[in-house]
C-alpha cells in the first residue's frame, strides 16, 4: 500500500506544476513516481525545465524525456518537488535516506517553495525515529566523528552513529562523500542539533530540512491530504 500511497501523493503534487516552471526533482523512491508523473504531463505538451538532486533522478528523468538544467545555468527555482523521510507538523523534514541530501538541501533553498511527497506513515510529531543522516568528507572522518559524538552528548541525545555501508564498503555519495547516520530516537531541538553540525568542518551537510518545506502532499488510507507548516507563535 504505501507505493500507492507514494503515488498518489506524487501525481497530486505533479497537478501544481504549470508550464514555464523551473523545477527541482528530487531523489528517492516517492521523486520517482513524481518523475513518471511529470513526464507525462510533459508528453501532453507540459513546458517545463528541471535541475535534478541526484544522478540517479537526472537519467530517470532525462530518460522519460524532460528537460534538464544545472543551477549553474539557472540558479533560481520556481518549485522543488521531493520525498522526505520524516516530516513534523512544521514541515521540518529529515532527509538523505537516499544519500542526495546535500543536492537535495542547495536545490530546495533555490527554490522559491518545496512541496513534500509522502505517506502517511512518513509523519511524526518529533523528528528523530528516522536516522539523522550526517554527509561528512572522508579526510579526518574520526575526528569529525568524534566531534559529533560531542555534540550529540552535549544535547543529552544517544551516541549512536553508524558509517552507511560499514567501514569495509563505505557508501559515498554523488558528491563523493561518506555519511554517519545518528540514530536520535527523538530530536527535541532540531535547529540547535542543526546549528552545532554545520559548525563541524569535517560535516559538509545534515539532513535536517528546516524552514524549506512551505507545503506536503500526504496520502493514507483516507486519500492525499494537504499540509501546512504549523506557525510558531
Amino acid at each position: 500500500m504505501s507505493d500507492q500511497f507514494k503515488k498518489q501523493a506524487a501525481d497530486r503534487a505533479a497537478e501544481d506544476v504549470t508550464s514555464g516552471m523551473r523545477l527541482g526533482i528530487g531523489t528517492g523512491s516517492t521523486a520517482e513516481f513524481f518523475v513518471h508523473a511529470l513526464a507525462a504531463r510533459v508528453r501532453d505538451g507540459l513546458d517545463v525545465i528541471g535541475v535534478p538532486t541526484s544522478e540517479r533522478t537526472a537519467e530517470l528523468a532525462s530518460g522519460l524525456g524532460i528537460r534538464l538544467t544545472t543551477l549553474d545555468e539557472m540558479p533560481q527555482l520556481d518549485l522543488t518537488v521531493d520525498g522526505a523521510d520524516e516530516l513534523d507538523p512544521h514541515l521540518a523534514l529529515i532527509k538523505g535516506g537516499g544519500g542526495a541530501l546535500l543536492r537535495e538541501k542547495i536545490v530546495a533553498a533555490a527554490s522559491a517553495q518545496m512541496i513534500v511527497i509522502a505517506d502517511s506513515g512518513k509523519q511524526v510529531d518529533t523528528l528523530g525515529r528516522f536516522p539523522l543522516p550526517i554527509e561528512v568528507v572522508p579526510f579526518g572522518l574520526e575526528a569529525t566523528r568524534h566531534a559529533i559524538l560531542a555534540v550529540l552528548e552535549g544535547l543529552g541525545l544517544p551516541l549512536e552513529l553508524d558509517l552507511r555501508g560499514g567501514p569495509d564498503r563505505p557508501f559515498r555519495t554523488d558528491g563523493g562523500h561518506f555519511i554517519l547516520d545518528a540514530r536520535l530516537q527523538k530530536i527535541p531541538e532540531a535547529e540547535v542539533l542543526a546549528d552545532r553540525l554545520v559548525a563541524i568542518p569535517g560535516v559538509v551537510e545534515h539532513g535536517l530540512f528546516i524552514n524549506l518545506a512551505t507545503k506536503a502532499y500526504v496520502a493514507g488510507a483516507d486519500g492525499v491530504k494537504t499540509v501546512l507548516p504549523i506557525q510558531v507563535v
